[in-house]
């Protein structure tokens, strides 16, 4: 019997191509996504009479909460509400990828959806033009669990011709990371970027700059087809911040930092008082930076202490890192190297904002 991550069958892209083909009489197909309780990805479809135009033209829907550890099993509605729209890379044609928040029967936020409050921060601070970008570190496992390509119970070479490597027994399921590319482009997500990372078998991509909530948005819509695209290559994603012990690198989600303010001329001393504010509320980010992040930030390869913030310039073993070209100019951007891969990007960004710019007064619970 095949085990919990394990896949006995792959997509057979021939047979499936001709029903992709069929015509769909007008009809659009809407796949709606959502974040569940165990901060993983969940997704059903929906048949549309119409293409919609916009978001807006997008119905509530909702699932049993009961199913994804959001609800208890005598009140399991949870409602699903569109909040951002991409085209559909995988169904092409009209079809589209939709966004969704998580909402309660009573009109209040689920307890997961962390988005909301994030939306709220990003919006009372829109003046202040907040552009964020995040770089998705992942691994590719086998249906073994083990990191594909690497010998059965055993281990590669050691670190070293594996970051942006090239070549055969360098480089493992580039055919996903390709795919991967692709589909996100097509969806009009903000992919700036791929490369092969320093452990085999682990790779990154880059998604924004966006501005404000459009980065969480992005981002988790991209995770979605990348573990959609491993599908059909038989190939299984994993977001763990140190998904092997020993001697390897873990895998972050580094996150850059740019006000307007900070872009522009004088902008270094904005970025020395966010420092100030960041080291003041470290471990209240470590809180929200992604579970199992202690694994991975020993102070080794390439990571700080989790139990200190630390900053410099060009300096990967800090907290945080300013690229030295920004130190030169006086402006730019700021990195913060401290998110796991499989941190939440809402979360991320909006305890980020909250740091820099102040908390919101508590949302009036609906009547």
């Amino acid at each position: 019997m095949a085990g919990v991550g394990e896949s006995t069958v792959v997509s057979n892209a021939t047979n499936l191509a001709k029903y992709m083909k069929l015509d769909q009489k007008g009809k659009v197909l809407a796949e709606y996504i959502w974040i569940d309780g165990t901060n993983g990805l969940r997704n059903k479809t929906k048949t549309l009479s119409k293409a919609p135009s916009s978001v807006d033209d997008l119905p509530e829907w909702n699932f049993d909460g009961s199913s994804t550890l959001q609800a208890p099993g005598d009140n399991s509605d949870v409602y699903i509400r569109p909040v951002a729209m991409f085209p559909d890379p995988i169904r092409l044609g009209e079809n589209v990828l939709v966004m969704c928040e998580t909402w309660d029967p009573d009109g209040t936020p689920n307890k997961f959806n962390y988005r909301h409050e994030a939306a709220r921060l990003m919006e009372a601070n829109a003046k202040h033009d907040i552009w964020f970008g995040l770089e998705q570190e992942y691994t590719l496992l086998g249906p073994d669990g083990w990191p594909y390509g690497w010998p059965k119970g055993g281990f590669p070479g050691p670190q070293g011709p594996y970051y942006c490597g090239v070549g055969t027994g360098r480089v493992y399921c580039r055919d996903i990371v390709e795919a991967h590319h692709k589909a996100c482009m097509y969806a009009g997500i903000e992919i700036s970027g791929t490369n092969a990372e320093v452990m085999p078998a682990q790779w990154e991509y880059q998604v924004g700059p966006c501005e404000g909530i459009d980065l969480g948005d992005h981002l988790w819509v991209s995770r979605w087809l990348l573990h959609r695209v491993a599908e059909e290559f038989g190939a299984v994603v994993t977001f763990q911040p140190k998904p092997i012990p020993g001697d390897w690198n873990g895998a972050g989600l580094h996150t850059n930092v740019s006000t307007k303010e900070m872009r522009e001329e004088g902008g270094m001393k904005h970025i020395e008082a966010a420092m100030k504010k960041l080291d003041g509320r470290h471990k209240e980010h470590m809180k929200v930076y992604g579970e199992g992040n202690e694994a991975r930030m020993t102070g080794a390869h390439e990571t700080s202490s989790i139990d200190k913030f630390t900053w410099g310039i060009a300096n990967r073993g800090s907290s945080v890192r300013i690229p030295r070209q920004c130190a030169k100019e006086g402006k730019g951007y700021f990195e913060d190297r401290r998110p796991a891969s499989n941190g939440d990007p809402y979360q991320i960004t909006g305890v980020m904002v909250e740091t820099m710019f102040g908390s919101l007064p508590e949302e009036p619970k609906p009547e």
